[in-house]
């Protein structure tokens, strides 16, 4: 009978430090995805005390509730956070403004930042992270003056694109001199050293941080992800791909007509037009620069409003048989809700135990 060998010291004298931890400033290269209507302030703070980057997600808020979320954060925890914005929103530079003023570390987009915005923030020192799903998409945002990219795999939830991680992720790095952050498909400490390995500088997690005890998702709602194994990629959401739970819901939008899938979008745009307080010409205005910056038919367009009102009704009212929830594959792997500080302390000691294993390597080195 053999016994199992534990780390090597060298492997537990692994300071976890990267480009990535240099760059922002937090203490572990793991980073919480900015996920619509799940990552507010009390998952982005729980994040950021326990070492990681917590990130705001302020696309579904309005500029104040985006105002009172980075106030928030700022009470909770003097450790750097970030905030997610979508670059094509009518209002991104004010919300560029607010995020000066309060003094976040990171801004983060959901879509290529347009060049101005980018200038604005470095003036202001603030690290510029947009997320990519595509090599020519991370360079052209390198050649702009990025900091970082997070470049998302297919295995990711929400909008993705078909190429896994694992051929995305070192055609990005190789194409870039800024450190790059793999998404899509990470959930443990194996990963992360896996993505390190890569060339990555850290790793960033979405569904993983959606389960824990920090996340504000209602607890019937965590439950249904707990006890799904099965993720798909749709587009009748809002006309683009977009992976998500495979519940009865949205089979059933799979199996609706183009014409029954419009009306309900124009039902849910004036849903959506009521919340945020746009007017129907704000909205068309943004609808031109999505259709636009993202080549989109205005039947796709329409259908965005899907998207915020399908995502809220499940994560916000708990509407699982009404709504839409996002998900990366890494679902069919979970199968607890722990804290964030556990979730993270955890990682890293998998990472340093899967770093002392390496066959034929005397364990992880200081940097």
């Amino acid at each position: 009978m053999t016994s199992t060998p534990g780390p090597r010291p060298e492997a537990a004298r692994w300071t976890a430090r990267t480009a990535l931890t240099d760059l922002v400033g937090c203490r572990y290269p793991i980073v919480q995805t900015g996920m619509g209507y799940v990552a507010g302030a009390r998952l982005a703070a729980a994040t950021s005390n326990a070492g990681g980057l917590g990130i705001i997600a302020a696309a579904t808020m309005s500029v104040e509730q985006m105002t009172d979320a980075i106030r928030s954060v700022k009470e909770r925890t003097e450790a750097p956070f970030g905030v997610n914005i979508r670059s094509d929103a009518a209002d991104a530079r004010d919300r560029v403004e607010v995020m000066i003023r309060e003094g976040v570390r990171v801004a983060s987009f959901a879509l290529a930042p347009k060049q101005e915005l980018i200038a604005r923030l470095k003036d202001a020192g603030i690290v510029t992270m947009p997320s990519v799903g595509a090599r020519r998409h991370a360079e052209k945002v390198a050649a702009w003056g990025v900091d970082a990219v997070i470049v998302q795999g297919g295995e990711g939830g929400g909008h993705t694109g078909p190429i896994p991680t694992t051929l995305l992720l070192p055609q990005v790095v190789d194409a870039v001199d800024i450190p790059v952050v793999a998404a899509g498909g990470f959930f443990d400490g194996r990963g992360l050293v896996a993505a390190l390995a890569y060339g990555a500088a850290g790793i960033a997690m979405g569904t993983r941080f959606l389960l824990t005890s920090d996340s504000t998702v209602g607890d019937e709602v965590k439950k249904l992800y707990l006890g799904m194994s099965e993720t798909l990629v749709t587009t009748r959401v809002d006309g683009v791909p977009h992976r998500v739970l495979k519940t009865s819901f949205v089979e059933s939008l799979e199996r609706t007509r183009a014409l029954t899938g419009l009306v309900r979008a124009v039902v849910n745009g004036a849903r959506f037009k009521k919340i945020s307080g746009m007017t129907w010409a704000d909205m068309m205005r943004e609808g031109r620069r999505m259709r636009h910056g993202r080549d989109l038919t205005w039947a796709q367009v329409l259908q965005a409003a899907n998207t915020p009102m399908l995502l809220k009704a499940a994560m916000v009212d708990g509407r699982t048989d009404l709504g839409v929830m996002a998900s990366g594959q890494v679902v069919s792997v979970i199968d607890d809700l722990p804290t964030c500080e556990e979730l993270i302390t955890r990682v890293m000691a998998e990472a340093r135990d899967a770093l002392s294993r390496l066959p034929g390597i005397d364990g992880a080195r200081d940097r």
